[in-house]
């Protein structure tokens, strides 16, 4: 039998104290029933003996602390779920918001997840194409890798989320390939351009939809990533689909946890944020992987905003310590118009060795990548030491370096949002932009791979 309790004592901000009180467990959920019948949610924060402090869902606007009731559910915040969630869109408490009909769940699962056993891991090994040159190449995405999304305020992240959530297959498979998408914490207008870029594209059909919007309570932005990791882990190992996370923004995650904190009034670490913060976010991003015996697979790509474009702010830098490497976007690129402005040089991903070669992309992949990383950093320097010295001053083949550089950002990195590239035409690009160098300098690919495609692609000209 459910309890209901008339013992609310104290409301602080999104907190609320309600005093004896039997048989409540941390995290459990809650129901607040207004004076009007109105019915909020909140969920177990605290338990200290027969007291225990909640975070409210909603704001605490109207509640009238001796005539509103509380009950607890007995279980924690659930999601359910369903094959038939693909294809809508729900707010960051699982709730349709497209207008369409209530689901009828296959499952109710608690949003924390559980572990996957290290022991039961598969390692990350088939490639995942993106569609996006700068990625495939040379930062290739592998499925079951946690690959974060760097990214700086006013740079185009959604824009590029979008894409990736569009394009994103397994190439030469019929594999089933779904796509979960979380927003987190952004406005009105961001909101419509997801959706309707989705539903423009058909990309809406395979995928899953959770929208939380900057005016919701920051309880719920905490949830939403949750909820998404919830949907993409019943999608995977329950029905063995291949499932791509994609959650941004990650900053405004971060954000809420710290409001949260210190409304609790905890200790602050870095910068504010709570000293957990690491932890926390190891619970979201670990439920990414391949599991022993299952089908399915999860891929993870989150995107944060850095606060001042600073890589060591705590949110890029724990991401980073938890995560297979990351794609950063330039300011540099992006002031040039070359979009996706993604910098290939500080970008990594850990993983790229395992999902790419002979029956996975191409046997050319890796040397080319090589040459490409190689002969675009020299081409930087060559540009740099043009700016100081004049062009004059460099050897020939600085000046093809440089003249490799313009053409590398122009051609290879720049392709647009909505130019989608096979893996194929993207190696092929690549060695159309290596002509420009002389055939002497193309000394990290293999003689016999030389041989087989040196100038058979075309010319850069």
């Amino acid at each position: 039998m459910i309890r209901e309790y008339k013992t609310i004592e104290e409301v602080a901000g999104p907190l609320m104290l309600v005093r004896r009180v039997e048989g409540v467990k941390y995290d459990e959920l809650g129901e607040i029933e207004l004076e009007n019948g109105e019915l909020r949610r909140c969920r177990v924060l605290e338990v200290d003996g027969r007291n225990v402090l909640v975070q409210l869902f909603e704001s605490a606007a109207g509640l009238n602390l001796s005539s509103s009731k509380v009950r607890f559910t007995g279980h924690g915040v659930e999601l359910p779920v369903s094959r038939n969630m693909l294809g809508r869109v729900f707010n960051g408490m699982g709730e349709p918001i497209d207008g369409g009909a209530r689901l009828i769940p296959e499952q109710c699962l608690n949003i924390n997840g559980t572990p996957i056993n290290p022991a039961a891991r598969l390692y990350p090994s088939e490639f995942i194409q993106t569609g996006v040159s700068s990625i495939d190449g040379l930062n290739t995405l592998v499925r079951g890798q946690k690959l974060p999304i760097f990214s700086g305020s006013g740079l185009p992240h959604a824009n590029l989320a979008a894409q990736i959530a569009r394009q994103a297959k397994v190439p030469g498979s019929d594999e089933k390939f779904a796509v979960v998408f979380a927003a987190i914490g952004i406005t009105f207008e961001e909101s419509d351009f997801f959706i309707s870029e989705f539903r423009k594209t058909g990309a809406l059909d395979r995928t899953v939809l959770f929208i939380n919007l900057a005016s919701d309570a920051a309880i719920e932005r905490i949830n939403t990533p949750r909820m998404a990791l919830t949907a993409a882990e019943y999608l995977a190992f329950s029905c063995d689909m291949h499932v791509l996370v994609i959650m941004t923004d990650m900053t405004n995650y971060a954000e809420a946890l710290r409001e949260v904190s210190a409304a609790r009034k905890e200790v602050p670490g870095r910068r504010g944020y709570p000293g957990y913060l690491y932890t926390d976010l190891a619970t979201l991003y670990e439920r990414a992987g391949r599991k022993i015996g299952s089908g399915g697979s999860i891929t993870l790509m989150p995107i944060l905003s850095m606060p001042e474009d600073d890589k060591t702010h705590p949110i890029p830098d724990l991401t980073g310590y938890i995560t297979e490497g990351q794609i950063i976007l330039s300011r540099e690129l992006y002031r040039k118009g070359y979009l996706p402005p993604v910098d290939v040089l500080p970008s990594l991903s850990r993983l790229k060795d395992k999902g790419i070669g002979a029956g996975k992309t191409r046997e050319d992949h890796a040397d080319t990548m090589n040459q490409l990383f190689s002969a675009y950093a020299r081409g930087k320097e060559a540009r740099e030491l043009m700016v100081v010295l004049g062009e004059a001053a460099l050897s020939p083949v600085d000046r093809l370096y440089a003249k490799f550089a313009d053409a590398f950002e122009a051609q290879y990195i720049n392709q647009g949002f909505y130019e989608n590239r096979s893996i194929a035409q993207t190696l092929d690009l690549g060695w159309r932009l290596l002509s420009i160098l002389p055939k002497s300098e193309m000394k990290r690919i293999k003689p016999a791979l030389l041989e087989q495609y040196w100038m058979k692609k075309g010319s850069a000209e």
